[in-house]
Formats: C-alpha cells, sequence, structure tokens
C-alpha cells in the first residue's frame, strides 16, 4: 500500500511516498522524473514520523546519515547505483565515471549517470553528492540550484 505527505523544506515543498512502510520517494517540485501525485497513494501524514525527524535533524545539521527502511524500484543496475551514492560521505562527492569504477564497469559512467538520474529518493540516497569528471554540476532532478545548495550545505558554506 503506497501512501505520501508533503513538507516543508529549506529548499522548497517535499513529497514523501511510502510503499508497505518504507520510503519510496523523495519528490521536490518540479523533480524531473516524478511519478503523477494519483501513484503516490492517499495522504497519511502520520505515517512520515521517522522521516519527517530525520530529515529536520539532517536539515539542521544536527544529522549527516539517514536510517530508514527504503524501498527503491527500479532495475538491478539501477539500484547497484543507488547503493553506490548511499557510500558517499557526507560533504564529498563522487564522479560519475568514480562510481562507475567502484561498481566493476568503468566505461559505465553514462549509465551511472541515467540511474542517478531515476533516484527516486533524492537527499536521503544523496544523487546531488555527484558531480562531473572535471568538478562541474551536472544534471539533478531537482535542479542544479538545489544541488548547488545542497552541496555548500553539507560543505558547511550553508546552514539553514
Amino acid at each position: 500500500m503506497k501512501q505520501h505527505t508533503v513538507t516543508d523544506s529549506p529548499y522548497g515543498p517535499l513529497t514523501l511516498v511510502a510503499t508497505d512502510g518504507a520510503l519510496s520517494g523523495l519528490y521536490m517540485t518540479d523533480h524531473r522524473h516524478r511519478p503523477p501525485l494519483e501513484t503516490f497513494g492517499p495522504r497519511a501524514d502520520s505515517a512520515f514520523g521517522p522521516v519527517l525527524a530525520q530529515l529536520a535533524a539532517y536539515f539542521a545539521g544536527e544529522s549527516k546519515t539517514f536510517d530508514l527502511p527504503l524501498h527503491l524500484d527500479g532495475t538491478p543496475f539501477q539500484r547497484r547505483v543507488w547503493q553506490q551514492l548511499q557510500q558517499i560521505p557526507y560533504g564529498e562527492t563522487r564522479s560519475y565515471g568514480e562510481l562507475a569504477q567502484a561498481l566493476g564497469n568503468p566505461k559505465a559512467s553514462r549509465a551511472v549517470g541515467l540511474a542517478n538520474g531515476r533516484n527516486p529518493v533524492s537527499i536521503i540516497v544523496p544523487c546531488h553528492r555527484v558531480i562531473g569528471a572535471g568538478g562541474s554540476l551536472t544534471g539533478y532532478g531537482g535542479g542544479l540550484d538545489r544541488k548547488r545548495r545542497l552541496l555548500d550545505f553539507e560543505r558547511g558554506a550553508a546552514l539553514f
């Protein structure tokens, strides 16, 4: 069963989606690959207490990690990429090529980028920590401005 809620954040409203009690979506306004609202199930604000608490601690600068059950629908390759994203430490970045190398396929940086863009749980599965080979900010489902702000926040350059 799917349920959803909407919460405020320093990056605008976030839509949270749970599938059978596990977080399956975190979408920003105008998120590039955001599914239609009617697929999110009924609104159930009370079902998201732990997620909301951990997001609040993250945005307050009190926590750098998340410990939540996740339900990530994707291909086996996408799920492997999303697992790698969760290994990138807070405040650090990796290039698409570095992720491809970590996955054992150094020529798969473009496929890593596509999988990264389909990450359904932004922020918590930190796809914003992936950058271009030369350090450039490239692609982000929530928009490059949000990506830049999230990276600055994690580097201590901008606290909310």
